[in-house]
């Protein structure tokens, strides 16, 4: 390793040497185009006095990016093949200080950690200290959602996201109401924070190129305005209602609250109406009158 960016070239020599093929199981497409990770990092709005956590890591490509802007990063990858990959790439990789490597628990703070984890099952509390991370990542699809709302849901700690993953994941997340793509997640999202679409990813900048778009989505977390118990329901109804999108909310919901027409029409919601019209301030008040009722009963 030379200690640049890493390039098509670059990547392909790092995993043929080490004897690696891709992982189509964990979504291994890894970004091989400098231009294409210094604007995920410019995107992410991250500098000298941010900390980051960088799910995904793979072999380093965006990880180096991020550390250009001087941000503390952590970078967590889940292959065991390729930690070793991605220590020698961010040891390599000259930014005018000594940048190294290392797990959890060194008596010494380094500017990038790198963590062998799964990022869905490990330990966030122990490893985020403080508030006020940032997470970038670069999401299979099969995972991205769910680890999204996670983070939202269990991390207070993470504060923004900046989430790379398939177009059509990315546009459910940030989805208004009223349009195709918006549905429980979308609401689920809209519970703890702003999302929007921060532009699109072409699939040559990937190696092995996938066989489908990507996008970027920023999330921005505010301040929580939603009781539990209340975003408990909200959860159940969305997850009802949009089961059959199609269908009027007086059906939909029939059984799932006392007297459908009734609780529409107390919440200020139209019974005729489809889910995807309703925004989240529909859906609190929804949530808020059907737990009174079920307290009632």
């Amino acid at each position: 390793m030379t200690g640049r960016l890493l390039t098509l070239p670059a990547t392909k020599e790092l995993l043929e040497r080490a004897g690696i093929a891709p992982r189509r199981s964990l979504g291994q497409n890894f970004v091989v185009d400098p231009n294409t990770v210094r604007r995920i990092a410019r995107l992410a709005d991250v500098g000298p006095d941010d900390r980051v956590v960088e799910i995904g890591a793979g072999l380093g490509s965006l990880t180096l990016a991020l550390a250009e802007t001087g941000a503390e990063v952590v970078a967590v990858e889940t292959d065991g093949r390729l930690v070793p990959l991605l220590r020698e790439v961010v040891s390599a990789f000259p930014t005018g200080c000594e940048l190294s490597a290392t797990e959890p628990g060194a008596s010494k703070p380094h500017p990038v950690q790198i963590v062998h984890a799964d990022a869905r099952h490990m330990d966030w509390s122990a490893l985020l200290s403080g508030s006020g991370w940032h997470v970038v990542a670069n999401l299979p699809y099969n995972i991205a959602t769910s680890l999204v709302l996670t983070v939202l849901d269990e991390v207070p700690a993470v504060t923004r996201l900046l989430v790379m993953c398939q177009r059509e994941a990315a546009e459910r997340l940030a989805a208004a109401p009223g349009s195709g793509a918006y549905g429980a997640v979308s609401v689920r999202v809209a519970i703890h924070a702003d999302a929007e679409l921060a532009g699109a990813v072409p699939a040559m900048v990937f190696y092995p190129r996938p066989d489908v778009e990507s996008a970027l989505v920023r999330i921005t977390r505010r301040t929580p305005l939603i009781e539990s118990v209340v975003r408990n329901e909200i959860d159940r109804l969305v997850t009802t209602a949009f089961a059959r999108r199609r269908q009027m909310l007086r059906r939909t919901l029939r059984g799932a609250v006392d007297d459908a027409d009734r609780t529409l029409a107390a919440a200020g919601v139209d019974p005729t109406d489809r889910p995807e019209r309703l925004g989240l301030d529909q859906w609190i008040r929804l949530a808020e009158v059907s737990l009174a009722a079920r307290t009632r009963g």
